[in-house]
């Protein structure tokens, strides 16, 4: 039995380097949602609802006997209460760039934690993010790096 030990519902990379940061053991074990924001749906609402469904998808697939906590997490940008998801190319990632450059926007991040058959535990983070103002060459030179394409926002 591992004991300390959480199943974490995420492949990102950023969250599984976050748990060794502060020495959480745990297991990747993804979870596959639909992700889409309902019409209507707060922002709030919308990352909280899929850490909750992320932590419980992963729980319903565990046997009794390797059940452990479920650790899910969403992040949503916000930019006037509209959800910038991940983009689908570089020139999206660049418009994305572009409507954030000298702008302030939200950053909400949602954890769930799954430990049994009982609601999952849930907590919201919301950041203010102000971004500097960026020119076309600087979000060019950056979205062809490639790394803004599995980031949100």
């Amino acid at each position: 039995m591992k004991k300390d030990f959480v199943y974490l519902a995420s492949a990102s990379p950023r969250r599984s380097e976050l748990l060794r940061q502060i020495g959480v053991r745990f297991e990747v074990l993804p979870a596959a949602i639909p992700e889409d924001q309902a019409a209507g749906e707060a922002p709030e609402a919308y990352v909280t609802r899929l850490a909750v469904a992320k932590a419980a998808a992963v729980w319903a697939t565990l046997p009794p006997a390797t059940q452990r906590p479920v650790l899910a997490a969403d992040t949503a940008v916000v930019l006037d209460d509209r959800v910038l998801g991940k983009p689908a190319d570089a020139a999206e990632a660049a418009a994305m760039l572009e409507q954030l450059s000298g702008r302030a926007h939200r950053v909400l991040t949602a954890i769930a934690l799954k430990a049994g058959e009982a609601e999952a535990e849930t907590r919201l983070c919301e950041s203010e993010v102000r971004f500097r103002a960026t020119t076309a060459a600087e979000r060019r030179a950056y979205c062809a790096t490639g790394e803004p394409l599995d980031k949100a926002g």
